[in-house]
């Protein structure tokens, strides 16, 4: 089963979730300061971060950008009890996979662990749309042989494009396939994400294209 990392500094909220989640079969490890997190990932290496946004030491926006500077590719689901888009916006940038405003129910949450472990467990195969080659094994992406180093979430989405490339991808599609749930017309995580997909790509949108009012599409041949 897989190994879960929460970082989080409210010992009862520890306890409820850590709980809950092992009686779901998780191996969950504690953390609770942000300036201490940083080894205890490079230690565990898990298979997803439950990462609270207000730590001390160190808060999780800063904990998530250093964990993907340093090469971890596992999932990362922020929490946060600010409510604040900011806030949403900042985690997403810096490379979360997924973002939950607490209190958040426990199945809830579970359903979202669910969802971005199950997005990591696909069956060994390569896509090839012209430049690009995404190895879904290895989860890699090479644009003319060059690797471009992406987050899982950034992974996901791709991956999603590319097994449609050519055809326009609707919001509401890509929310359900990598987050599980319908997009609701002002969440802007999916358009944050093609924002730094792109930027990585090094392309203004001429690989991931945006078509007014219905969604993306990636060029099969760029």
């Amino acid at each position: 089963m897989s190994e879960i990392l929460l970082v989080e500094d409210d010992p009862k909220l520890v306890e409820l979730v850590s709980s809950f989640l092992r009686s779901h079969g998780y191996t969950v490890h504690v953390e609770m300061r942000g300036d201490t997190a940083a080894e205890r990932i490079r230690q565990i290496s898990p298979d997803l971060i439950l990462l609270d946004l207000m730590l001390p030491g160190l808060d999780g926006i800063e904990v998530c950008r250093r964990a993907r500077s340093s090469g971890y590719a596992g999932a990362i689901v922020m929490l946060t009890a600010r409510g604040d888009a900011i806030d949403e916006i900042l985690g997403l940038q810096t490379g979360a996979d997924d973002y939950l405003a607490k209190p958040v129910r426990p199945q809830v949450l579970l359903a979202h662990i669910q969802a971005v472990l199950r997005r990591m467990q696909t069956p060994r195969r390569q896509i090839v749309c012209g430049r690009l080659t995404l190895d879904m094994t290895t989860r890699s992406v090479a644009l003319d042989d060059d690797f471009v180093p992406l987050t899982t979430a950034e992974f996901e989405l791709l991956a999603e494009l590319a097994t449609q490339a050519g055809q326009v991808v609707s919001r509401d599609h890509l929310s359900m396939a990598l987050r599980g749930f319908p997009w609701d017309g002002m969440d802007r995580s999916i358009d944050l994400r093609v924002s730094r997909l792109r930027r990585k790509l090094g392309c203004d949108g001429s690989i991931v294209k945006s078509i007014r009012g219905a969604g993306y599409l990636l060029v099969p041949k760029v």
